[in-house]
């Protein structure tokens, strides 16, 4: 993406105080868009807008009130906050699963309900949703996470056969696991639990089924998020980009 290919553009990134937001944040403003950095850790997303010369707004995206009353008037969404719990299916807090798919679903689901008749009138939009590999491949323990990320995954094809008529793409990235704070402090617990090195917890129980052996960076997302609002991606809509390191070519 060049310079300035998203001069005069407004995007709004969700989760954007940290991790993969933080770097899309800052792609985005490098490319020229005016930043809105969504979070509910209201200090982390005003040093986050500060740094890329943006504006930081301290919300609660579970709570779907002060979704609806966030500022919509944007040119790029990028649906990327969310959260993980693992726990055997028939230990699963219900009102966990409830939390994770509110965040993860029925948010975006808002966020683009409300942008859409702006982007509409312009005649210009593009909506990113940040999945995952689990929007593609399940696995056990991640029963809210692995249903939030397919049905984003469904939620961004109908805006993309819907909004491809007013000139607006609708895409997922779909990374396996990324270099964040999160993960990190997983990695930490499970080789504290397997009593072995961070290295081999990734190596051997993270990416088990990945060809690549290596935590994709933020900015790697960040950069596939700012190709697909860029013009060299304008006839792709409604797919999924896979980062999984050859996950699901198995």
């Amino acid at each position: 993406m060049a310079a300035q290919d998203l001069a005069g553009r407004r995007a709004l990134v969700t989760g954007g105080a940290s991790g993969i937001g933080r770097a899309v944040a800052a792609r985005l403003a490098e490319a020229g868009a005016a930043v809105v950095v969504a979070d509910r850790d209201a200090a982390a997303a005003g040093r986050v807008a500060a740094e890329v010369g943006g504006t930081a707004v301290a919300v609660d995206l579970t709570d779907l009130a002060a979704v609806d009353a966030l500022d919509l008037d944007v040119d790029v969404l990028v649906n990327n906050a969310g959260f993980q719990h693992v726990a055997p299916l028939h230990e699963f807090p219900p009102d966990v699963f409830a939390a994770i798919l509110r965040l993860m679903v029925e948010t975006p689901f808002r966020l683009v309900r409300g942008a859409l008749p702006h982007m509409y009138a312009r005649g210009w939009g593009r909506v990113v949703n940040v999945s995952s590999v689990h929007g593609h491949r399940a696995s056990p323990y991640k029963s809210a996470y692995v249903t939030a990320k397919h049905a984003l995954e469904g939620l961004s094809k109908v805006v993309a056969l819907e909004g491809a008529a007013h000139g607006v793409t609708s895409n997922c990235v779909a990374p396996a696991y990324v270099r964040t704070p999160l993960v990190e402090g997983q990695i930490a617990d499970q080789a504290r639990s397997h009593g072995i090195s961070e290295d081999e917890v990734v190596e051997q129980v993270m990416l088990a089924p990945a060809a690549l052996k290596r935590l994709i960076e933020p900015a790697e997302v960040a950069d596939a998020v700012a190709w697909l609002c860029s013009p060299a991606a304008a006839s792709v809509t409604g797919t999924s980009l896979r980062m999984d390191g050859g996950w699901t070519a198995h």
